[in-house]
C-alpha cells in the first residue's frame, strides 16, 4: 500500500493536492494500492466533497479523525427531514435562505441554524445548536452524524472545549479535549496529548511492512511523527516548492525552506526525495552535499502528466491569453490584469480569461475596475480546464514561485506559448526563451510597476512579431516528456524498487 499524508484541501486547493489528485491517477493505471490521508480537521465542508472535487475517489481518502472510526469517506446523505424528526412533536417556526435553514423554538435565544451542501437541496452538512442565546453544540453529517463540538461560554465567546466522534451506531469512538491551543485525545486504550501523538499512533495503527511506501506531501507538524512510526516502510518526501532561501545562503550556510528543513535533517531516515523537475534533483543534490556531506537519493518525477496532447478543431480565438491558479498573492494575478491593460494599447483586441478562485479574488475585481478592463478581462471561477486551453493563444504567468507548475503542463499539451518570469523551477521547465514563450529576468530591485511593463511588452512582442505557430508547435515538443506514460514508468521503478 502506498500512504501519502497531507495536512488539508479546500474548494481553492493548493497545487500539493492537485499533484496528489494527479498522483492518484497514475496508481490507478499502475494498479497499485493508495491512500491519502489528510489530518485537519475539516468543519466547513465534508471531505468527501472536497476530494470528490479535486478528482480522488471515495475509498482513496483518509480523514485521520474519522480512521479511528467506523464512518467512511462519503458524500452528506443526511436531510432537513432527519433532523426534523428528533424534534418531532416540538413546537417551532421554520425558515430557509439558501444554504442556510433556521428553525426557531419557543423561549429567548432558542434555535437550530443549518449548513446545507447546496442551495438547492435539503443535504445536511452541520447544525448549530444554541440554547438561550449560547452556542452550546455544533454536529456534524455525512450518512450519519460523524462528530460534534460543544462550547461554553467564557469572555463573552462561545468556548470550544470538547470534539467528539462518533461510530455510525451512535457510539462514540473517542474524544478531543480543547484547552485553548492545547489538545488532549482521549483513545480507547490511551490517552494523547498532542496532534503529533496522534498522527504517530496513527501511523503505528497501519501496522506498516517494508512491502509499503509513505509518501510526505507536506511535514509541517505532521513530519516527526511520521517519519519516527513509519519503518519498516519505505519513507519518500515529496518537494513540491523551493527547498531554500536563496537570500539566507552562503558559501558556509544553507537556509532550508522550513517546510523541509526537518526531513533533510534525518536524511538517514528518508528513502528517497521526490523532486519535480530535473534542475531542481541537480540543485539539491549539490546543495546535500556541500552543506551536509551526503549524498541522499533524489528522484526526479514530475508531479503532472497529461494523457494525450490537445489540439484545436477551430481556430483559437486571436490575442486571447489565459491563466489558471489559486487566486493568491505569490501568484500576481493583478499584475497581469494591469499588463493586458497596457499591452492594449499596441493591440486593441488583447483579452485575458482568469480561471481558479481564491482569496484574493476581490482584489483582482477592483484591479479589473481600476484600469477599466471589464469588457476584455474576466474571471472564469473554477471550472475543469480539459478542453478549455485550446480556445486560446497564449498563457500568460505572473507567480514569481513555481515547483512545478501544473497548469503550465496543461497549457504547453495544448499547444499554448507561455510568458512568465525567469524564476525556479516551473517556468524554467516549459519555457524555452524565444521559441515557445519569454523568460522575464526580475530582480527584487524591480517595482511592480517595472514587472508589469516587461510583461506588457512581452504580450505585444508575442502577438506584432512572433510566429505562433512555431511557438505553438514547440510547446508540443516542450509536453511530450510528460505524458502519462513516461510518468508511469517513473513511478513503476519506484514501487518496484527493493528495499
Amino acid at each position: 500500500m502506498i500512504y501519502s499524508f497531507n495536512l488539508g484541501l479546500g474548494w481553492a486547493s493548493s497545487g500539493v493536492e492537485y499533484a496528489q489528485s494527479y498522483r492518484a491517477n497514475i496508481f490507478r493505471q499502475i494498479g497499485a494500492p493508495c491512500k491519502f490521508i489528510f489530518t485537519d480537521v475539516f468543519v466547513r465542508d465534508n471531505i468527501e466533497h472536497l476530494s470528490d472535487n479535486i478528482g480522488f475517489l471515495d475509498s482513496e481518502v483518509i480523514w485521520m479523525y474519522q480512521y479511528f472510526t467506523d464512518f467512511k469517506t462519503a458524500p452528506v446523505t443526511i436531510t432537513l427531514k432527519d433532523l426534523e424528526k428528533d424534534i418531532e412533536g416540538e413546537e417551532y417556526t421554520f425558515s430557509r435562505d439558501g444554504k442556510v435553514a433556521k428553525y426557531v423554538f419557543p423561549g429567548k435565544g432558542n434555535f437550530y441554524t443549518a449548513y446545507l451542501v447546496d442551495e438547492e437541496s435539503d443535504l445536511l452538512h452541520r447544525v448549530e445548536r444554541v440554547s438561550e442565546g449560547c452556542l452550546v453544540r455544533k454536529d456534524y453529517y455525512s450518512y450519519g452524524r460523524v462528530f460534534s463540538e460543544y462550547y461554553a461560554p467564557l469572555d463573552n465567546k462561545a468556548h470550544l472545549y470538547l470534539r467528539r466522534f462518533f461510530n455510525t451506531d451512535g457510539t462514540v469512538a473517542f474524544e478531543q479535549v480543547i484547552d485553548g491551543d492545547s489538545v488532549m485525545f482521549r483513545m480507547k486504550d490511551t490517552i494523547l496529548y498532542s496532534k503529533e501523538e496522534l498522527v504517530g499512533y496513527m501511523v503505528r495503527s497501519l501496522k506498516l511492512t517494508k512491502r509499503d511506501i509513505v509518501l510526505i506531501d507536506r511535514t509541517t507538524g505532521i513530519g516527526q511523527a511520521i517519519i519516527m512510526n513509519a519503518k519498516p516502510a519505505r519513507i519518500g518526501v515529496v518537494i513540491h516548492a523551493d527547498h531554500f532561501s536563496e537570500s539566507g545562503t552562503n558559501e558556509e550556510n544553507i537556509l532550508w525552506n522550513n517546510f523541509y528543513e526537518y526531513s533533510f535533517s534525518q536524511n538517514k531516515y528518508i528513502d528517497f526525495y521526490v523532486t519535480a523537475t530535473d534542475a531542481q534533483n541537480i540543485l539539491l543534490r549539490e546543495q546535500f552535499l556541500e552543506y551536509k556531506g551526503v549524498e541522499p537519493n533524489i528522484i526526479t518525477i514530475p508531479v503532472g502528466s497529461v494523457d494525450e496532447l490537445k489540439y484545436p478543431d477551430k481556430k483559437r480565438k486571436k490575442h486571447s491569453m489565459i491563466t489558471a491558479s489559486r487566486l493568491a498573492n505569490e501568484k500576481h494575478v493583478e499584475w497581469l490584469v494591469r499588463a493586458v491593460a497596457k499591452a492594449r494599447e499596441d493591440i486593441d483586441d488583447v483579452s485575458l480569461d482568469i480561471y481558479g478562485k481564491g482569496a484574493c479574488e476581490e482584489d483582482i475585481k477592483k484591479a479589473i475596475e481600476e484600469v477599466g478592463a471589464e469588457e476584455y478581462v474576466h474571471l472564469m471561477g473554477q471550472q475543469d480546464l480539459t478542453d478549455v486551453y485550446i480556445n486560446y493563444e497564449a498563457y500568460l504567468s505572473g507567480s514569481t514561485s513555481e515547483g512545478f507548475g501544473l497548469t503550465l503542463l496543461e497549457a504547453v499539451s495544448s499547444g499554448l506559448p507561455i510568458i512568465g518570469f525567469n524564476v525556479r523551477y516551473g517556468n524554467q521547465t516549459f519555457i524555452e526563451e524565444g521559441e515557445n514563450g519569454y523568460l522575464i529576468d526580475i530582480d527584487d530591485s524591480l517595482e511592480d510597476k517595472d514587472k508589469i511593463n516587461l510583461l506588457a511588452d512581452r504580450i505585444v512582442r508575442l502577438f506584432s512579431h512572433d510566429d505562433l505557430s512555431s511557438f505553438s508547435d514547440k510547446s508540443y515538443v516542450v509536453a511530450e516528456k510528460y505524458l502519462t506514460s513516461e510518468v508511469i514508468r517513473k513511478w513503476e521503478n519506484v514501487i518496484n524498487q527493493k528495499k
